[in-house]
């Protein structure tokens, strides 16, 4: 038996899947609650539950999460800040860099520099008054981020200077953009880099929990993880290169959803407990992204065509002007909650009874996650946290001012978490899921019917609260996928937006999903030919109605809700490489060709001769960056090249530069 273990953490579940390379099958599964505050326990939990007959024999772990990707949907992780040398904050308002790149302004340092377009260095920054200058704000970030315009064409001379002087001053990770990326966009490559810079914590405790787990069953196993594009990177590079697994779940689920099912043209839907993942399989293959847009973040990252948006069992319920709404953030659920810390059903019965009516969540509860290892926290933080260690505090039960909470920052850094209601409380009161404590969920139904002046009557029972919570979830769920076939089908729908036009069209087609025709005259509606695949445990639920509203079968296959465990132990190693050849012109026109590499630039005459040098250099990276992936044994190399031109208004043709990319794919040693 030729035996591998694959594993996929999310923010509400662990699964586990052992899987037979020889056989193809999966000989094992199980699924256990993440423990956010310690990841060893569920890892722990998960090994524990399978064969052990079967862990005896294993020959690799191959990993993947989506604590990046919730981290980026709940902007989520370290204080880092960026140092970006070639732009200025006027640059950056004008293009809008925090709305369309996740660029804040109070993380970001702009810098001096100069440089020619060909790439040359003129003028570096002066690093002793910038240290002096801006020490205080550098010394305050847990992590450093540096980006430099020219990067890509003068061999990222002023990044690898800026990494040095400032790592002799501050004991903080530093993180270069050259290091992650070579694209053109610097607001792209920036965002990469702070980014990256977040998210390190967030890898390496995920990578130190499950090596604990494995090393106390004494197993000492090879350590991958899925990349954003569906391939595999091994452990060193997953704790340094973070940002290309925020995409590591939803990639392994598309997989995993592609391998359980024979659907050559699907929509892949992967509901979690705080996102939902939506891809596309056209003619049998996975849809590609260029760059990767999650949450506010554009990076530079190559993945996997995935749509994430803020959508679980554990996404927040909340009122608002009369009505239910269904928030993106994350909760612990009141059942799960009130099975940790018993006492707070009654705390729960006794605001119920109390009929105290809020704009605020005062049914919520605070609770301490895990230790700050920052520092420069306020004296209002410091409070709050001593004041949860004696467990959670109801927002309104006296202890806390529902107006002046002060948690936002420690929310935003995982200290601090909230329970609430959520859609996991609507399966317990319905008996779809039974796992926790059901009376917790049916008081937080009966504050909202209670005291929440919602538009309907107030006899109305739990159940059918629970019943109008699923109808929030399945049409949410129905307008993202109408969304994502809309801008799948219309590409410039994903920068100018829906509209207001066609979102009341949307609206109209969910509602008259039940009505054979709606008007004699002129129906519209939304049909797809493809089929609905679901994955992921609650998905079962809500996808048939969405399934429904748009003419779809709505397929659930064996093992669905193991899906990203099973895409991860099936997954290879691939390494794709894009070298650029810019033209050098003159008045008389093109005199040579520039082939821009990382390792340096070199200079032809001819532009075969340009292609033959970026072809042959293409090549080389991408079997190096596949072997530093942990790819071993043969590889597979395809290389392909691409000339972009234009026509003049004379009608002279012009040469816009050559692209070179490279593909080198393998396995891994199992």
């Amino acid at each position: 038996m030729n035996l591998g273990l694959g594993i996929d953490t999310g923010g509400t579940y662990t699964d586990a899947v052992i899987y037979d390379f020889d056989s193809k099958k999966v000989l094992a599964k199980v699924k256990t609650p993440t423990t956010r505050e310690d990841l060893t326990t569920c890892i722990g939990a998960a090994l524990d539950k399978l064969p052990q007959e079967f862990l005896k024999k294993l020959k690799l772990v191959s990993l993947s999460t989506t604590l990046a990707t919730n981290a980026c949907i709940e902007d989520k992780g370290c204080r880092a800040k960026l140092i970006l040398m070639g732009s200025t904050k006027a640059v950056m308002k004008w293009i809008e860099a925090d709305k369309y790149y996740g660029l804040r302004d109070e993380d970001v340092l702009c810098v001096d520099t100069h440089g020619s377009f060909d790439g040359k260095v003129i003028d570096e920054p002066n690093w002793d008054e910038l240290l002096e200058l801006e020490g205080q704000w550098l010394s305050d970030a847990d992590a450093l981020s540096v980006v430099e315009s020219n990067a890509i064409r003068n061999g990222a001379v002023c990044e690898k200077n800026a990494k040095e002087i400032l790592g002799e001053k501050y004991d903080v990770p530093i993180v270069l953009a050259s290091d992650l990326t070579s694209g053109l966009n610097v607001m792209e490559r920036g965002a990469t880099a702070l980014l990256n810079a977040r998210l390190l914590p967030v890898a390496e405790e995920f990578m130190d929990a499950v090596g604990k787990a494995l090393k106390k069953r004494g197993m000492d196993l090879p350590k991958m993880i899925v990349r954003s594009d569906g391939g595999l990177m091994n452990e060193h590079l997953s704790r340094s290169h973070p940002v290309e697994t925020i995409l590591s779940g939803p990639a392994a689920s598309v997989f995993g959803g592609k391998w359980l099912t024979e659907r050559d043209n699907c929509l892949i839907v992967d509901m979690g407990g705080t996102t939902t993942d939506i891809s596309v399989v056209r003619n049998g293959m996975p849809e590609t992204s260029g760059t990767i847009l999650i949450g506010n973040w554009h990076t530079q990252v190559k993945g996997v065509f995935i749509d994430t948006f803020g959508l679980g069992g554990d996404s927040e319920i909340t009122a608002k002007d009369g009505e239910l709404v269904l928030n993106a953030r994350r909760v612990m659920p009141l059942c799960a909650a009130a099975k940790r810390w018993p006492s707070i059903t009654g705390e729960l019965w006794r605001l119920k009874e109390q009929k105290r009516g809020s704009a605020q969540p005062l049914h919520e509860f605070l609770y301490l996650v895990k230790e700050p290892q920052g520092r420069n926290y306020t004296d209002a933080e410091w409070e709050l946290m001593e004041l949860l260690r004696a467990g959670p505090v109801m927002i309104g039960g006296g202890k806390l001012d529902p107006y002046k909470l002060g948690s936002e920052r420690l929310e935003a850094e995982g200290i601090v978490m909230r329970c609430g209601f959520t859609p996991t409380d609507a399966m317990h009161i319905k008996g779809d899921f039974s796992n926790f404590d059901k009376q917790a969920s049916i008081m937080g139904a009966r504050y909202f019917i209670d005291c929440c002046s919602l538009k309907r009557d107030n006899e109305e029972n739990v159940e059918k609260f629970a019943d109008e919570v699923y109808e929030l979830v399945a049409k949410k769920l129905y307008q993202n996928l109408a969304r994502v076939l809309l801008t799948n089908r219309y590409p410039f729908l994903r920068k100018s937006g829906l509209g207001d036009q066609l979102t009341k069209l949307i609206e109209e087609n969910w509602n008259n999903r039940n009505i054979q025709k709606a008007d004699p005259i002129f129906d519209l509606v939304f049909r797809s030919g493809a089929s609905l695949v679901g994955i992921g445990a609650p998905t079962h639920l809500f996808l048939p109605e969405a399934a429904k509203a748009l003419g779809m079968e709505c397929v659930i296959p064996e093992n669905a809700e193991v899906a990203n465990a099973i895409g991860a132990v099936i997954a290879d190693i691939s390494a794709k490489v894009t070298v650029e050849i810019a033209p050098n012109r003159t008045t008389a026109g093109v005199a040579s060709y520039t082939v821009h590499t990382p390792k340096g630039n070199t200079t032809h005459g001819k532009l075969e001769d340009a292609i033959a040098a970026a072809k042959k250099a293409a090549e080389k990276l991408a079997v190096e960056e596949a072997r530093k992936r942990g790819c071993v044994g043969e590889l597979k190399v395809t290389v392909e090249s691409s000339t972009g031109t234009a026509f003049a208004k004379s009608g002279t043709e012009i040469d816009l530069g050559s692209l070179v990319t490279a593909v080198a794919s393998g396995g891994v040693e199992a």
